[in-house]
């Protein structure tokens, strides 16, 4: 028998309490938690806003992770951006305070994750196909449009941090 902790989230089965046409995307975003925290565990701290090739740092998309789930999850609840968001947004990729190191942007991952599956959670399959605004254009969209998306963006920028980090790790045990 295989072991299930050995399995990418979604070879492990249904997520309880989890809508089942959602189980895709909870199960990308806690495939993305996985691998950031396990990639990030003793990351130098020196190499956090480091941009090899002129790359984005493994910074600014630990920053951006958290950042774009939010700003997904909220318009998939039909809801405009805070200036609180916006701000967020223009700061990614600027190390600043506390957000500054890779412990605490792991840990704002981590949360924005749990606070994704709880939405999740609380969407009913029936409202999937609503129409969606996004941005200041409003583009149209769908509620599984942005929640897709939500998953894929975020697959896409963890692959993008792994590739970063291990060029990074590599340059400096060379």
């Amino acid at each position: 028998m295989t072991q299930t902790k050995n399995l990418e989230v979604w070879l492990r089965g249904p997520l309880p309490d989890m809508p089942s046409l959602l189980q895709p995307v909870a199960h990308a975003l806690l495939q993305a938690r996985e691998e950031v925290e396990n990639f990030m565990q003793d990351f130098p701290a020196e190499l956090l806003w480091e941009r090899p090739a002129g790359v984005a740092s493994v910074g600014y998309h630990l920053q951006h992770l958290v950042g774009v789930l939010e700003r997904l999850f909220t318009y998939a609840r039909g809801e405009a951006l805070t200036e609180e968001q916006l701000a967020f947004l223009y700061a990614e990729g600027k190390p600043a305070g506390e957000n500054a190191r890779a412990e605490a942007l792991v840990q704002q991952f981590h949360e924005q994750v749990d606070k994704a599956l709880e939405q999740l959670r609380q969407t009913d399959e029936n409202t999937l196909t609503e129409t969606r605004r996004v941005g200041r254009a409003q583009v149209e969209s769908t509620v599984m449009g942005l929640l897709f998306h939500a998953a894929e963006h975020s697959m896409r920028h963890v692959g993008q941090l792994l590739v970063t980090a291990r060029v990074l790790r590599d340059r400096t045990n060379e």
